[in-house]
């Protein structure tokens, strides 16, 4: 009777708690169950806006990052712009991915096309929109200045007048900022100042200079590739067709190993400076700075032009022949005819202003 009644007495006691303890694991399945499918369809919704292109027109948005700014003033102006629709979760994702402290400050094009995560890998790699400056072979210093001063993304730090500190900043041991800065075109952020620029065309003047120096041809009366860069400038500016280049530098190396001057009207031009009118006359020829080269011999004392690579390869492989002068023929396509002797040469010059002369009386 006491193992029938004890037996009978948990029985009794143990119905209404399984039944209880049933409810309560359902209750708990139900609720995991809820929570697991409202996590998946946040999961899903997560992944879809993170994967989703963002809403900007076809030619892109632009949008600052000003240098110090918070990531959460970043997503709100994306939000409140409409280009992502929800900006938590933008901030969301850039912390999972351990990037929302590692943007860079800049001026960004967001593309059509491009997701949100896209969009902070831009930002975190810095792909800021790039402006263009060209420099322009046969300019002058002066005018690369005055270039750069007008460009609106340049930082202009500079005037003429301070190519002392110029060459200090950018690492130049040469005393004459003249023809240093390579003709090319250079891409950067809005905001980098007029010496970043310079200073990237200038080591990449060096470098290509080395180069070419590297590779010349043999027995030039050039002893250092500065003079090198000095007789280019007078190349670029004594040629309008590329194909005349190493023709007119293979003039200027025979002149020079012949010990004749090289009496190049640009070097005269350039010793005139900014006063010059555009008229060359035979009193500006006779007048003497270092940079006539009708009255003194050698190379001038700097560049007078900013030098494309053409025109330093020219110097450094200069066309072969016997030419000794040359003029321009007044054809209208920028050639020259070439002489052996000055007896040639007169007469071409003749030939030249006749043409020129004939020109002026077709045009009154």
């Amino acid at each position: 009777m006491r193992a029938w009644y004890s037996g009978q007495s948990t029985d009794i006691k143990a119905l209404p708690y399984t039944g209880c303890m049933s409810r309560v694991v359902s209750i708990l399945l139900g609720l995991a169950a809820a929570i697991f499918v409202a996590a998946a369809i946040l999961a899903f919704q997560f992944s879809h806006f993170i994967s989703t292109p963002v809403s900007v027109a076809a030619d892109g948005a632009e949008l600052v990052i000003p240098p110090g700014v918070a990531f959460r003033q970043v997503s709100d102006e994306l939000s409140e712009r409409g280009i992502i629709s929800h900006p938590t979760w933008f901030r969301l994702y850039a912390r999972l991915s351990g990037n929302a402290a590692s943007i860079h400050a800049g001026e960004y094009l967001v593309e059509s096309g491009i997701t949100p995560a896209g969009l902070i890998d831009k930002f975190v790699s810095g792909d800021v929109l790039l402006y263009s400056f060209t420099i322009v072979e046969g300019w002058t210093f002066r005018d690369l200045l005055a270039a750069l001063a007008a460009d609106e993304v340049v930082q202009q730090t500079l005037t003429f007048e301070d190519w002392p500190d110029l060459l200090e900043l950018i690492g130049a041991w040469e005393s004459h900022p003249e023809g240093l800065f390579l003709p090319e075109t250079y891409l950067f952020p809005k905001g980098t100042s007029d010496v970043d620029i310079l200073r990237q065309s200038y080591r990449l003047m060096y470098d290509v200079l080395a180069e070419q120096w590297d590779a010349r041809s043999n027995n030039l009366p050039i002893t250092n590739p500065y003079a090198a860069l000095i007789l280019a400038s007078i190349v670029e500016k004594e040629t309008a067709l590329a194909v005349e280049r190493p023709r007119i530098a293979g003039v200027f190396i025979r002149r020079l190993l012949a010990g004749m001057r090289l009496q190049t009207d640009p070097t005269v031009i350039y010793g005139i400076g900014p006063d010059f009118n555009g008229n060359l006359t035979r009193r500006d020829l006779r007048t003497d700075t270092p940079y006539n080269t009708y009255t003194r011999g050698g190379l001038p004392p700097t560049p007078i032009a900013l030098t494309g690579r053409a025109a330093i390869n020219a110097v450094l492989h200069p066309a072969g022949g016997t030419e000794l002068y040359f003029v321009a023929t007044g054809l209208g396509d920028g050639s020259h005819k070439f002489s052996d002797t000055k007896e040639q040469h007169d007469r071409a010059v003749q030939e030249y202003l006749a043409r020129q002369r004939a020109g002026r009386d077709e045009g009154q």
